[in-house]
């Protein structure tokens, strides 16, 4: 199955609740985290949400 890491590069202070509230729902809390997700539409979607904050990569297992 396809998963995507996803790292949280820059701080979620200073943007709005509902972006705070999706990067907690992604499961990040830190500036360099990175978290392991299976590559869905719900995910596809909280990503675009927060694509100034994230960077993406496919990863393969």
């Amino acid at each position: 199955m396809k998963k995507v890491k996803i790292t949280l590069v820059r701080s979620r202070f200073g943007w709005n609740s509902k972006q705070r509230e999706t990067l907690k729902g992604l499961g990040l809390k830190r500036v360099g985290q990175s978290v392991l997700r299976e590559d869905n539409p719900s995910i596809r979607g909280m990503i675009e949400k927060v694509r100034h904050l994230v960077c993406v990569e496919e990863v393969n297992e």
